[in-house]
């Protein structure tokens, strides 16, 4: 793995989805602001955060680690995104385009941690 995490394809994925994701939740209600909002963007923004921990820690065992915590996010990162839908505050297109990022850092993340489980 390259020692500078931008170069990294998940990282790049991951780091966009957090921009949408952030763009998105700053259109939520001003009252959610210590809510809903701070919880969806803390859960997207630790998934590229435990990416780049775990390809800085360089050990097989800990970089897989680090990987399944990214994965753990993106899946309450995807519940959040259901529950902003289901409250309105963003529409159901909104919520399949997010959906679709988070699709793509769930496929990219699977083939990383299955890459570093088989790698000897």
């Amino acid at each position: 793995m390259p020692n500078r995490f931008e170069s990294l394809p998940i990282f790049q994925i991951a780091h966009e989805f957090v921009l949408e994701v952030y763009k998105t939740s700053k259109l939520f209600p001003v009252d959610e602001r210590f809510g809903l909002t701070s919880q969806i963007r803390r859960s997207v923004s630790s998934i590229p955060t435990n990416i780049v921990e775990g390809n800085a820690r360089g050990h097989k065992k800990e970089i897989v680690e680090f990987l399944y915590i990214a994965k753990g996010s993106l899946e309450e990162t995807k519940y959040h995104l259901l529950l902003s839908r289901d409250l309105e505050y963003i529409s159901p297109e909104n919520y399949e385009a997010l959906t679709q990022y988070a699709d793509l850092v769930g496929k990219q993340l699977n083939g990383l941690i299955n890459y570093w489980k088989n790698k000897s």
